[in-house]
């Protein structure tokens, strides 16, 4: 009986020690990054001409990918199924503009924010008169599109109650629907909502004041201290060595981009 017990405690020890510990020890196992998003959220993540994926975080992961020495592999994912997707193994880590939440940080781990965002409303061109701020629109009789799952849809119910709220499986069916002049307003981040308004000068305008404070980080499964710990390390050393700037700069700075879309 003895004998089986200390058979039966080396076995799982052996099974232990051979498994990885992290996600870190298994996507170097693998040899390959699984990234999570939901393609379409301008700057941060899109598909171009040719089908492949372009933008600030997909620029990032490709850099944290060739520091581990893998390649990364992105599982485009719809937004209000991103982070159970994330707990069932779909991919590692999502780097798919993220805001933390404390709702969202009872289900994952953030890493460190890597870039800080607020909310801003995209105007129909003919009520940009009567709508100078967030609270001209906490009244019914305006109507404002959000992306469903969004922190712009929990900002609208927190924020602007008594406006009518249309949800919207997609942004760019959200933003549709105030070019259309079917809605009032779009509630989204500035980084979209600038390059959106930019695209459609003659139609909408942009409150470019954000009303929420938002910072966006990397989301990993729950207790993985090794892995957070690399990321935020990650993160300090190409803030420090210029690497961030770089980056931010083609995709914040420059419109240049803007050529490779559809």
């Amino acid at each position: 009986m003895i004998k089986k017990l200390i058979l039966s405690t080396l076995l799982l020890c052996g099974l232990a020690n051979a498994a990885p510990s992290s996600t870190l020890d298994a996507v170097l196992e693998r040899g390959v990054l699984r990234v999570g998003f939901d393609a379409g959220y301008q700057p941060f993540e899109m598909t171009n001409k040719q089908g492949q994926y372009i933008g600030f975080d997909v620029d990032l992961a490709k850099m944290v990918a060739k520091e581990m020495g893998v390649k990364v592999e992105f599982v485009n994912t719809a937004w209000d199924g991103i982070i159970p997707a994330l707990l069932t193994d779909k991919f590692d880590v999502i780097m798919g503009g993220m805001t933390v939440t404390p709702q969202r940080n009872l289900r994952v781990n953030f890493a460190d924010p890597y870039i800080v965002v607020g909310q801003t409303i995209v105007v129909r061109k003919d009520k940009a008169g009567e709508i100078k701020s967030f609270t001209d629109l906490n009244d019914p009789k305006y109507k404002i599109a959000v992306k469903l799952g969004t922190t712009g849809e929990q900002a609208v119910k927190r924020l602007i109650p008594k406006a009518t709220l249309l949800q919207f499986e997609t942004q760019d069916d959200a933003k549709l629907e105030v070019i259309n002049g079917k809605v009032d307003a779009f509630v989204y981040d500035l980084p979209y909502n600038a390059i959106f308004a930019t695209q459609n000068k003659g139609a909408v305008v942009h409150l470019d004041k954000p009303f929420t404070f938002e910072p966006l980080a990397w989301a990993i499964r729950k207790g993985d201290q090794d892995t957070l710990n690399w990321f935020n390390n990650y993160l300090r050393q190409i803030k420090g060595d210029g690497s961030y700037d770089r980056l931010y700069k083609k995709w914040f700075e420059s419109t240049a981009w803007l050529d490779q879309l559809k």
